[in-house]
């Protein structure tokens, strides 16, 4: 793991300066952000072997912020930092396309285990095709060649789970549990009207290509 690149995203800059002088002692090379459009500039520009996360930034929800990298193909693995950790929390950080999460307050050696463990399994994987589509966790917006799209926060999260898998079936279950907290009741057709409603924010937004494509009895594909 020594030499490796991390970015440590954290709002709080007494904490932000313990953990990036942790990782440098531990031989990491580290470059900090301290909001999520900042980290999302950051990690476009590749070479991140994780990115340490905190959940709550001033900008953004720091869930927000791994969605829109996972929809821009951005595999890096993600370890959150949160002060909240009932089981909800820790299941939306999953959802929202995160490997592992670490609660507040921690010790930088436990920081430091969780990411050689992250490190370790890493496979890169090739980043996606510039569709010219983009999310952006602070407006909860949707941006294409066409323009600006206003996103609710359960749409902002459908269409994240579904452009961070290109070409692939996602299935119902698995959009759901993106979508929504867990344990809440949707109804069957619930999902359906969400994704009617992307459909048309997308075509607004000037995307090209099928789309969303449902696959009867299974979940929808984007491509």
């Amino acid at each position: 793991m020594e030499g490796a690149s991390v970015l440590v995203v954290e709002d709080d800059a007494a904490l932000r300066e313990v953990v990036a002088r942790g990782l440098r002692e531990a031989d990491l090379r580290v470059v900090t952000a301290a909001d999520g459009a900042s980290a999302l500039r950051a990690v476009a520009t590749g070479g991140f072997a994780a990115v340490v996360l905190d959940i709550g930034l001033p900008d953004s929800d720091g869930r927000d912020v791994c969605a829109a990298m996972r929809a821009r193909g951005i595999a890096v693995p993600v370890l959150f930092l949160t002060a909240r950790d009932q089981l909800p929390d820790v299941l939306s950080s999953f959802a929202a396309g995160g490997d592992d999460h670490l609660a507040k307050p921690f010790h930088v050696s436990e920081l430091l285990a969780r990411l050689r463990a992250m490190i370790r399994r890493g496979v890169p994987r090739p980043p996606a095709a510039d569709d010219g589509l983009r999310l952006d966790p602070a407006g909860h917006d949707l941006h294409g060649p066409a323009g600006r799209q206003a996103l609710t926060p359960t749409e902002y999260r459908l269409l994240a789970a579904l452009l961070a898998a290109p070409g692939q079936v996602v299935r119902r279950r698995a959009l759901v549990l993106a979508g929504w907290p867990h344990g809440e009741a949707v109804a069957e057709n619930t999902l359906d009207q969400y994704v009617a409603r992307l459909r048309r924010k997308l075509a607004a937004a000037g995307a090209e290509g099928p789309g969303i494509a449902t696959v009867h009895g299974v979940g929808y594909r984007f491509s």
